[in-house]
């Protein structure tokens, strides 16, 4: 039985004690969102720039009004974003608004039907964020090779994708979840695809290093309920991680057996 050593998660030398990250989407109102936030017990919640107000439109309610960036890690993200140029400036404005904080999600996306990540693009995207002095947390495919090219680019975190942005599919492919975290030396966080709690928990079961959701929180009927079950989720498939499952077996295995009865 393979023998797991537990360690914190880090991201850009900044230690985090829950491995949920939610997102600020979809909510019908920043207080939600907020309720949300605090019953998950997440620590960062990712903003897509181009969609939530961070200060850029003076005459419309902030975020930041609501959930407060001193208490709270505010994760940007390029959502929106179908091209490195535009990806790049959209970081750079929100390094302007948040005061120089430099943590970003870079995500480029291929087209408006499936929300794939455009590798091409995210690699170009990637290389001059982290030039340019980003720390640089990149939503990817679950590609084992494209995780370790953003690895070796400077992104310190890999956040392949578990299904289709949205869908509540859960982890389609866990295989090569799996093959990035063997090969993986930087936290590796699902991102998209997760539905339900079990879906949480098996990202984590894998070996994960944490879970990104937005729609499975803000789409359930009681979004603040779903909260509290997926911190749960991400809790206990963390532990079962670490525990170690028995091992899958063709037959049965009795649980009382029968060596060393008496008769």
């Amino acid at each position: 039985m393979k023998d797991v050593t537990d360690r914190p998660l880090v991201i850009a030398g900044t230690t985090y004690s829950s491995r949920l990250i939610i997102g600020s989407g979809k909510y019908q109102n920043f207080q939600e969102n907020l309720a949300a936030l605090e019953m998950s017990g997440a620590e960062i919640i990712t903003v897509a720039i181009r969609r939530v107000n961070l200060g850029q439109n003076s005459d419309e309610p902030s975020l930041l009004e609501v959930i407060s960036a001193e208490k709270y890690t505010i994760l940007p993200n390029t959502a929106g974003c179908y091209s490195a140029d535009d990806a790049v400036r959209t970081c750079r404005m929100a390094r302007e608004l948040l005061d120089g904080r430099k943590l970003v999600k870079l995500e480029v996306l291929g087209d408006q039907k499936t929300l794939y990540p455009n590798v091409t693009e995210t690699l170009a995207a990637a290389e001059a964020l982290v030039k340019d002095d980003f720390d640089v947390m990149v939503y990817t495919s679950d590609d084992p090779l494209i995780a370790k090219r953003l690895e070796e680019i400077g992104c310190v975190a890999v956040m392949p994708l578990g299904a289709p942005i949205g869908s509540g599919l859960g982890i389609r492919n866990p295989t090569n979840i799996r093959l990035i975290l063997d090969n993986a030396t930087v936290p590796i966080i699902v991102d998209a695809g997760v539905g339900t709690a079990s879906d949480a928990s098996i990202a984590m079961e894998l070996g994960c290093d944490g879970v990104l959701m937005n729609t499975a929180i803000a789409e359930a009927s009681k979004p603040v309920l779903m909260a509290s079950a997926m911190k749960k989720a991400v809790e206990s498939g963390r532990e079962a991680y670490l525990a170690g499952r028995m091992p899958r077996r063709l037959y049965a295995s009795a649980s009382s057996p029968i060596d060393g009865t008496f008769f």
